[in-house]
């Protein structure tokens, strides 16, 4: 897998793409499978898995199909989590816990 020290607002849609893809190729012969042993596991086609490869277009549903047959799927959903906050004392971390969870957002 691609070592990725980019800076978040510097990457872009198409280069993300391009990075999952090679990461997900990667991760497919580090397991020592062929695209159609991959496809066949994950239940996505092989065109979509080779298109995937060559060009990184995927549905989000494949594309997660494919991560849970590579034993990456749990780390997706983890990334996808919100940060959590950094308290520097006790006193935040108590004043935290009686703020509600925010259910809608603010901004447009």
């Amino acid at each position: 897998m691609q070592d990725i020290d980019i800076i978040t607002s510097l990457i872009t849609v198409s280069k993300a793409q391009k990075i999952l893809a090679e990461n997900a190729r990667a991760r497919r012969l580090a397991m020592g499978l062929t695209q159609e042993g991959l496809a066949n596991r994950s239940g996505v086609s092989l065109p979509t898995l080779r298109k995937f490869e060559q060009k990184g277009l995927i549905s989000l549903e494949s594309f997660l199909k494919l991560m849970m047959a590579l034993d990456g799927l749990a780390r997706i959903v983890e990334a996808s989590a919100p940060e959590q906050t950094a308290f520097s004392s006790i006193d935040e971390v108590l004043e935290a816990d009686k703020k509600p969870a925010r259910k809608k957002g603010w901004r447009t």
